[in-house]
C-alpha cells in the first residue's frame, strides 16, 4: 500500500532515524577496538578513551552550563572569542567545550579562559550520548558549523534544552544533497532556536531547508582572537635568530615542507643568514620532514627535540602544538600552507591578526570567503605554484615598505569583526537561563 504524499517523508524520517539507532547498537562490541585502532594511530588519546564513552572524572560545576561543540582546530577557533565574551558578561557562567580530534583537544586545553574546560565529544551511540547528556546537565547548547550527530542532536532536543546553529556553512553540493533528502534535515534545524550563517547565500540555503528563523550574522573566524604568545620564549628565539631574514611557513602538508626547503636553497645566497621556519599543520610528521630536509642537504635544528637554532641552521622545524603565536611575531614573510596543493587551505586570518605579511597557494577551499575578503583589502598575496612562491617571497625580504603595507593592511582588515561578535553574543545569551532558574536543569530530572 502506498501511503499518502504528506504522510511519507515523516515515515522515512522514522525508519532512517530508528536505523540509524539500531545500528548503533550492532555496532556495540566493536566500538572499543575501534578506538584502540585510532589510539595506535594517535587520532585518539588513549588517557581520555572514557570520554568518547560519555564517562569523565569531572565533576559537572555548580552553576549555569554551556555546551559548545566544534568538530575540529577550525570550529573551534571560532568559538574562542564567543566563549570569552560570554564569560565576560556572564560571571555566573561555566562553559564545556567538545570536540572530536586530538589536535583540537590539545590546542583548547592550552587556550580555553578560567571556567571553561574541554571534554572529547561522545561517540553518537546512544547510550554513550545519554551517559554525557545525564551527566553534564546542559542548560545551552551551541553548535558551530555544519558536523551534525543525529543522537546528540534529537536526544538534546528531546530534553528541551536551548540550542543554537552559530557559523553556520554549508557548500553547495551538500546543499543539493540535503534538498534531495530535506525530510530528514528540516527536523534537526527546526530545533536550533537561533541559526546564524556566515554569509547570506548559505542563510538563503538553511531557510530552503527548513530553519524558518535562520539569519546572517557573518564569519566568526573574522573575530577569533589572536594566537597566544609566549614572551619569555618568543625573546630568547628572536635572540638566537638576531637580525637574521626569516620566513615562516606555517600549517603545511607535504609535499610543502619539501618546496620550502628548495626555496630556502635558491635564496639564502641573495638573503644571507636566511632562517626558514616550518610549522607542520600535524607536528608528529616532524622526524619524517626532518628526514627529507637532511637528506636535501639542509641543516635543521628540531624544537620538539629542544635543539636551538644555531648560526648554521637553514630550517628550523616547530613541530609542537599551541607555539604558531610565537613564530608569526618573529619572521618578516609567512607562507600559509596547505594551499599549494588540494588541501583546502588555512585560515589567513591568523597572521592577518598579528600583522603579518603572508603569501598563499591558489587552493583555499575551505576558507574561499576569508580569502576573498583579505585580497580584497589588499591584505593578503596569493600565488600560482611554488616558483610564484619563491619569486614574491624573495621580493618580499627585499622591500621593506612593500612588507609594511601588506602587514598594516592585514591587521585593519582582522579588525573589522567586532560587530559580528556582538551580533552573535546579543543572540545567544537570552538563551541561558539565569542561576536560580531551575526549569531547564528539571528536564533531566
Amino acid at each position: 500500500m502506498t501511503l499518502p504524499v504528506p504522510l511519507q517523508r515523516p515515515l522515512n524520517h522514522q525508519i532512517a532515524r530508528a536505523f540509524y539507532r539500531a545500528a548503533w547498537w550492532l555496532l556495540t562490541p566493536i566500538v572499543p577496538f575501534y578506538l584502540s585502532r585510532r589510539a595506535r594511530r594517535r587520532k585518539e588519546d588513549p588517557a581520555r578513551i572514557s570520554e568518547r564513552h560519555g564517562v569523565t572524572n569531572l565533576q559537572r560545576p555548580r552553576g549555569p552550563l554551556v555546551w559548545v561543540h566544534g568538530a575540529s582546530v577550525g570550529e573551534s577557533l571560532s568559538a574562542l572569542a564567543l566563549i570569552e565574551r560570554l564569560l565576560k558578561e556572564r560571571e555566573d557562567l561555566f562553559v564545556l567545550v567538545t570536540t572530536g580530534t586530538v589536535t583540537s583537544a590539545e590546542l583548547m586545553e592550552s587556550r580555553l579562559p578560567a571556567r571553561a574546560f574541554h571534554q572529547y565529544a561522545p561517540i553518537d551511540h546512544p547510550l554513550y550520548v545519554r551517559r554525557f547528556l545525564a551527566h553534564w546537565r546542559p542548560d545551552a547548547v551551541l553548535w558551530f558549523e555544519s558536523e551534525f550527530w543525529p543522537n546528540l542532536l534529537v536526544q538534546t532536543q528531546k530534553l528541551h534544552v536551548p540550542m543554537a546553529l552559530l557559523n553556520a556553512r554549508m557548500s553547495e553540493s551538500s546543499f543539493d544533497n540535503w534538498l534531495r533528502h530535506k525530510w530528514a534535515i528540516a527536523p534537526i534545524l527546526k530545533g536550533f532556536q537561533v541559526c546564524l550563517a556566515q554569509n547570506k547565500r548559505i542563510t538563503e540555503m538553511l531557510v530552503q531547508l527548513g530553519a524558518d528563523q535562520a539569519q546572517t550574522s557573518g564569519n566568526l573566524k573574522y573575530v577569533a582572537g589572536a594566537l597566544p604568545d609566549a614572551a619569555e620564549e618568543r625573546q630568547a628565539l628572536a635572540q638566537l635568530i638576531g637580525d637574521r631574514p626569516g620566513v615562516l611557513a606555517a600549517q603545511t602538508i607535504a609535499p610543502e615542507e619539501e618546496i620550502m626547503g628548495s626555496v630556502h636553497q635558491s635564496l639564502e645566497t641573495a638573503h644571507p643568514g636566511l632562517l626558514t621556519i616550518i610549522a607542520p599543520r600535524h607536528p608528529e610528521r616532524g622526524n619524517d620532514i626532518r628526514t627529507l630536509l637532511e637528506a636535501m642537504g639542509l641543516k635543521v635544528s628540531q624544537r620538539s627535540r629542544r635543539e636551538e637554532i644555531a648560526p648554521d641552521t637553514q630550517i628550523y622545524l616547530a613541530d609542537t602544538m599551541g607555539e604558531l603565536g610565537i613564530f608569526y611575531r618573529l619572521c618578516d614573510v609567512v607562507f600559509l600552507g596547505r594551499s599549494l596543493v588540494e588541501g583546502g587551505g588555512s585560515n589567513s586570518l591568523e597572521p592577518a591578526r598579528l600583522g603579518c605579511a603572508t603569501v598563499q597557494g591558489p587552493h583555499t577551499e575551505n576558507f574561499s570567503e576569508i580569502t576573498s575578503y583579505l585580497m580584497q583589502e589588499r591584505a593578503l598575496e596569493q600565488v600560482a605554484d611554488a616558483a610564484d612562491l619563491e619569486t614574491r617571497i624573495d621580493a618580499l625580504l627585499k622591500d621593506k615598505e612593500a612588507r609594511t603595507t601588506l602587514a598594516q593592511a592585514a591587521q585593519a582588515a582582522a579588525d573589522k569583526g567586532d560587530e559580528i561578535l556582538t551580533l552573535v553574543t546579543e543572540a545567544v545569551l537570552p538563551m541561558i537561563p539565569q542561576s536560580d532558574d531551575a526549569e531547564v536543569s528539571d528536564a533531566y530530572a
